[in-house]
């Protein structure tokens, strides 16, 4: 199954191949398409940005390459701290200038809270250059640590514990967070969706 990856981030690249390796996905990176200028994310959920990536892909996928176009994946993904309101929430990639200030960011809002709870998500479109074909969400829930801690990982995984873990999962290993993370947990049923999708040529 030959499909397109939304995404000009190597770390998510990596993520989506080995997750998605099982379900024999081939993945096509955006940059074998042509130059993609980022998209305006202006939707209220991350459902919304994930459907607008995901079409905003495929039709430009139409107009490269004209005829055989795969599918496309896409994914807006993020953290929401409960003692926060939410936030970072839709805004987690751009709540500050770059990734370090960012978790600063979120660890002095947090000064002083006991109420730690927090979650991973991730919301994935499938769209072919017609429409939507299958958008599937994946939540881990977990806590906020106070400083941050291993150097695996990126985004805000130094300050994420997941549940019934003790280490961060940038402590954990790309092993261990993709069998448990917001991101697998989508990715996998993205795959099943994906087959049913390539089997049938029908939306699951």
């Amino acid at each position: 199954m030959r499909v397109i990856a939304g995404t000009n981030n190597k770390h998510k690249m990596e993520e989506f191949e080995k997750i998605l390796q099982p379900f024999n996905v081939e993945l096509i990176p955006l940059s074998e398409i042509g130059d993609f200028e980022d998209i305006e994310e202006t939707g209220k959920t991350f459902e919304e940005n994930a459907r607008i990536k995901a079409l905003a892909f495929a039709k430009f996928a139409a107009s490269a390459l004209k005829n055989g176009i795969p599918p496309v994946i896409a994914d807006d993904s993020g953290l929401e701290v409960d003692a926060l309101g939410g936030r970072p929430g839709i805004y987690s990639a751009r709540y500050a200038e770059n990734n370090d200030a960012r978790i600063r960011k979120v660890l002095q809002e947090m000064t002083g809270v006991n109420n730690r709870t927090a979650r991973f998500v991730c919301a994935i479109a499938i769209a072919a250059p017609s429409g939507i074909i299958a958008q599937v969400r994946g939540e881990v829930e977990g806590k906020i640590g106070f400083a941050p801690k291993g150097s695996a990982g990126f985004g805000y995984d130094p300050i994420f514990y997941p549940d019934g873990y003790d280490l961060t999962f940038a402590e954990l290993g790309s092993e261990i967070k993709n069998g448990i993370s917001h991101r697998s947990r989508a990715l996998r049923k993205a795959g099943e969706s994906l087959g049913i999708y390539f089997a049938t040529g029908k939306s699951p």
